[in-house]
């Protein structure tokens, strides 16, 4: 017969996820606003016929 056994380290990596969800976080919202920008703003004709739709139905000007 095999036993499981457990350990302690739970109360450490509470401090350390939390600090790198608000890290993946805030990356991901500047990463967001960063192509939601360059798409927005963009006069490169592949990328305006790329998001062309999306950005009408979420009523983002575009013309």
């Amino acid at each position: 017969m095999s036993t499981i056994s457990s350990t302690g380290h739970a109360t450490s990596s509470t401090t350390s996820t939390l600090a790198q969800r608000i890290t993946a976080a805030v990356c991901a919202s500047i990463l967001g606003a960063c192509l939601v920008y360059f798409a927005g703003f963009s006069h490169i004709e592949a990328v305006h016929n790329a998001a062309h739709d999306t950005r009408h139905s979420a009523a983002f000007p575009c013309h």
